[in-house]
């Protein structure tokens, strides 16, 4: 799947207002070098690897507290992946996890719990995130339960309630089951079990992406509102770029792995500086049909390649319109071209004056 082409809830849901500074302070995550690779092996008795697939390549990024960080990229780039890197669904390969001033990498699974509890997860499908044997009430009240944050039986159903009412639901569908529940309405459960346990920091993957228009607008409405009443952080995770325009602060662009562009929310969709991000952003269909057609849509030739075999260089050189020869034989790192923005591209340039490179991707 091409990401950008979509044009869901951009017209029903609350435009970001305009982050021109650099967030301050310091960051609730901060992830650096970040790599995750799938060994492939062969061999009955004894097995040898005979490829690795690199699903994530050396990233970094922050998200500071009350921010929202929207990921992108084509199916295949390594968003997922990275995000359950994050939590520690899947533990990465190399690189450094910073989550509220405690490093992640190498704790046991005892030692994560209680940092599990300030992190929450909604998975992309609202159905399947759900366990079928159990009722909406058990679902959201699960958290309280592993974490003992209910004192007494009335207190625990009093906030199992207060849960389902704070994601536009009724307390009397506790007692259905996920089958009895709209698409929408899984999805707000799916809300309401990730933030059960009041965490600091939501992974949202794809969380919208397999709902409705109308309904894409309610979720992401309803996530700026509980954003606003409880400070959360949010690593949004999307293919849809209109719907990561209207929800998030900064955005990170992966292609092959790695993150090729970072900037703030307004500045790369008004000024993006990868040839890839342009592409992504020339493939956003417009509501004005002249505008939309004087517009010049950016085609990539061929398709993603293999991440267990990437292109020597720029990775996108294959499929780059701007690639010369010098792409194929270096591999660019994240240059900072224009006020809180980088890109890694040889060939890009800033459209301002651009300060000395930061460290916060």
């Amino acid at each position: 799947m091409t990401a950008g082409t979509g044009t869901a809830s951009a017209s029903a849901t609350q435009e970001r207002t305009d982050t021109s500074s650099a967030p301050t302070g310091t960051p609730l995550l901060s992830v650096r070098n970040l790599s995750v690779h799938f060994p492939l092996k062969r061999g009955f008795i004894v097995q040898r690897e005979v490829a690795r697939v690199r699903a994530v390549e050396g990233i970094s990024f922050d998200i500071y507290p009350g921010e929202t960080l929207g990921l992108v990229g084509e199916s295949g780039s390594g968003k997922t992946t990275a995000a359950k890197a994050v939590i520690q669904l899947r533990k990465p390969d190399s690189g450094s996890i910073m989550f509220d001033g405690q490093k992640l990498l190498g704790m046991s699974n005892s030692e994560l719990r209680p940092i599990r509890r300030k992190m929450g997860m909604v998975f992309q499908d609202p159905y399947g995130s759900l366990n079928p044997r159990m009722r909406a009430g058990d679902i959201v009240g699960e958290p309280l339960k592993v974490h003992g944050l209910a004192e007494s039986g009335d207190d625990y159903r009093t906030q199992v309630s207060a849960l389902i009412t704070t994601v536009g639901l009724s307390p009397g569908m506790a007692e259905r089951y996920p089958n009895e529940f709209s698409g929408g309405q899984r999805q707000r459960l799916g809300v309401a079990r990730a933030i059960a346990a009041k965490p600091s920091l939501l992974v949202l993957d794809e969380a919208v992406s397999a709902l409705d228009v109308s309904i894409q607008a309610q979720i992401l409405n309803l996530l700026q509102d509980l954003q606003d009443q409880y400070n959360l952080a949010y690593l949004f995770i999307a293919h849809d770029l209109s719907v990561v325009r209207h929800i998030s602060d900064r955005v990170a662009v992966m292609y092959l792995g790695r993150i090729v562009e970072t900037a703030d929310s307004k500045d790369l969709y008004e000024n993006p500086l990868h040839p890839y991000t342009q592409a992504l952003l020339s493939a956003i269909p417009t509501p004005n049909p002249r505008l939309e057609q004087s517009r010049t849509r950016i085609i990539l030739q061929g398709d993603l390649p293999s991440p267990m075999a990437p292109p020597s260089g720029c990775h996108f050189h294959t499929r780059c319109p701007i690639a010369t020869e010098a792409c194929s034989l270096t591999d660019p790192d994240l240059r900072q071209l224009a006020p809180n923005q980088a890109a890694a591209c040889l060939l890009a340039t800033g459209y301002d004056a651009a300060p000395s490179p930061a460290s916060r991707v």
